[in-house]
This record gives C-alpha cells, structure tokens and sequence, in this order.
C-alpha cells in the first residue's frame, strides 16, 4: 500500500514492543523504525523484526523523515518532552499513561498539539477491556440514568517492578500522591461522559493517604504512601473516588470499578470469584442484581462480539491491540482520537493535582481545565 503509514516505537526494547503485534495486524501500518537507549537489545529487536532505521536517540529518529507517526512506550518522565517534539514536526503520536508527570509541561503538551496538524492520543488501555466498553455502552444508551458517583481502584504491588524499571521508584512511588490514576480514573471518566453533551471533568480532588509501611531494598522510606485515595469533584456535581496502591503486600486487583446513576448500578468483579454484576431500572424495577456479561448479546460493541485473535491475546485486556486499530483510524480521519488531548489531560491532571492536596494536609485543589490552554 503506497499509503502506509509509517511507524517508529520510541522505547522499542521495553514497553514498546508490546504494540509490534497490534501494528502488524494493521494494513494501513508499516513499521520504518526503533528508538532506545539500550544499543544491544535494541539491534537485536530491529533485526529480528527486519526494520531498518534503529535510533538510540529520539530526537533523530523524528529528523530523520523515516517515520509519519510514532509509538511512545517510554517511561512516564518522557511523555511530554517527546510528544512535544513529534507534535512540533507534525508527526503522529499515541503516549502511554500518563500524558506527562507536571502541570506545567501538560501545558506545553496541549498548546503543542493545538498547534500541530498532527494527531495526539493517550494509550489508555483499561478503557478497552470488555467490561468497561460495555458499562460504556450502557451509559451512552442512558441506561443509568444520570451517574452521579463512580470507582476506580489499582491495587498493584510493585515494588520489585520498581527495581526491575527504576524511573517507577522515581515517578510513581517516588512521588506522594496518586501518581498512576489514568488505569483507574480513565474508564469511570468515560462512563460520565457516555451519555453526556459536554464534557463532565474532575474539577476538584482531596487526596489522603493511610501513611508508611513498607522500606526499599536499600532501607528507604517510599515517597508515596502505601495507599492513596483521592475523591474527584466532577462538573456535575458527582463525586469519584480514585484509590491507587502500588506497595501493599496483597494480591492484585488492578481493574475494580463501580458506578452509581438515578437508574442503574454497576460494580466490577474481584478479580478471584466475584463476576461483574449490573441493576438496570429498565430491566427490572425490582432492585436485584443480573450478570453483566447476560447484557453482552444485546448491547455489547460489534467490535467486541467477534474479535480478531490479535485482540484476544494482547495485553491488558486486549487494549493493547484496539487502541492501535483506533489511533490508526484517527490518523486516516475515520474517528476522533478515543483519548484525545482534553481527555488525556481530563485523566492525567487529577492525578497531578493530588499530589498538591495531600501536600497540603488533605484540602481540596481545583483541577484546571485544558480547555483554557490556547
């Protein structure tokens, strides 16, 4: 196809890679090049895959007109100086979570993307998994009425990723604060939104956290404390709570969700036996709860109902794979961005602003609006 577009993956030997497989499903993709700052893996990624241009750094792969678009699979510190320079070039980029790691330099992100010709999306995968596209669908059809209250939760222990992956010891433990939301905020946002005509963002959050426990290899105290909780304000009105905890010995639990409307409620399973379960005032006036994969049939996304087998074996629930299918067709003017720049920001700013609150004893500090960055 001589109108391919053309790929780079910056982060190629790590996180990156993990994209390679969703953009060799594509037709309208061509993989052209690879970026890290690991030399050896790097080389032996790019002859394995047969790509020819291999970078060590970013900025010469987005001069060197190899690429139309780019993968950034780069630790969280990099989002949004190499988003800015790709954006800044009118070349393509699809960010993993989060959009960047300050205020100030989200600032930069946005005003960069409003000024480029090119497309900005954020890799927020756990809005792909099927049952968050389903409570999706549920809330765009109205089904809950007005939501009004919503979950999140990532219960992840990492601490020995924190070693494996040392900017996370910086940047996600390293920071006091609910550093990692997107994972958890992403999915509850877009359930708000569904069924919305204007956007209904986080205008506000409090963070608090439960205080330190655990120590680092080294005998350090973790920054961040083991489990943080910030309740979000929405435009509505409605109130979300956000918990992250990426250091508490437990097993994981890292896609716990629940929502509250005038006519409905959901709430995830447990990860271990509890399944998703859903109360739908149209369905039953009685106040008993259904499976929510009984729904699947009737209102479940086509794309969902008969996945290729790239979706059913990539990552996080087979976001991996759909939100590349998605950029590609943002890119080919088919769709809007799924996680444009003002939802990347409605997603990553909370967060951001979290850590002020908890600094500050626990008061509540407004969340700013993107929508005022020109």
């Amino acid at each position: 196809m001589a109108d391919r577009i053309r790929f780079g993956i910056i982060g190629a030997a790590g996180r990156g890679n993990s994209f390679v497989q969703a953009l060799s499903a594509n037709p309208a993709t061509e993989l052209t090049a690879l970026c890290d700052v690991r030399q050896e893996p790097l080389e032996a990624n790019a002859a394995d895959l047969g790509v020819e241009h291999a970078f060590t750094d970013a900025g010469e792969l987005l001069d060197s007109g190899a690429v139309d678009a780019v993968i950034l699979g780069t630790p969280m510190p990099f989002h949004a100086p190499h988003a800015v320079l790709a954006l800044e070039r009118g070349i393509h980029v699809l960010s993993e979570v989060t959009a960047g790691v300050s205020i100030e330099e989200c600032r930069d992100l946005v005003r960069a993307a409003r000024r480029s010709t090119a497309t900005y999306m954020m890799a927020e995968n756990f809005t792909y998994m099927k049952p968050n596209v389903l409570v999706r669908e549920l809330s765009r059809r109205g089904l809950f009425g007005d939501p009004y209250y919503g979950e999140g939760a990532y219960i992840h222990q990492l601490r020995g990723l924190n070693e494996a992956t040392p900017w996370r010891r910086r940047w996600q433990t390293g920071v006091n604060g609910c550093t990692y939301p997107t994972h958890s905020l992403g999915p509850v946002y877009q359930w708000f939104n569904a069924g919305s005509a204007r956007p209904d963002r986080v205008t506000a959050v409090c963070a608090m956290g439960t205080g330190h426990h655990y120590l680092d290899p080294r005998g350090d105290r973790y920054e961040m404390e083991d489990s943080v909780t910030m309740m979000c304000r929405m435009t509505s009105g409605g109130l979300v709570q956000i918990r992250v905890d990426m250091l508490s010995d437990r097993p994981h639990h890292t896609a716990r969700y629940a929502l509250q409307g005038t006519d409905g409620a959901y709430e995830s399973g447990d990860g271990h036996e509890a399944e998703p379960k859903v109360w739908l005032r149209s369905r039953n006036e009685e106040q008993r709860w259904e499976p929510l994969a009984g729904l699947e049939e009737e209102f479940l996304p086509d794309f969902w109902k008969s996945p290729p087998p790239e979706a059913l074996q990539a990552g996080h629930g087979g976001g991996d794979y759909w939100e590349v299918q998605d950029f590609v067709a943002a890119i080919r003017g088919e769709v809007e961005p799924a996680v444009g720049i003002d939802a990347a920001m409605d997603m990553t700013l909370p967060g951001l602003a979290s850590q002020q609150s908890i600094t500050e004893g626990s008061t509540w500090v407004a969340v700013p609006d993107p929508r005022n960055w020109t």
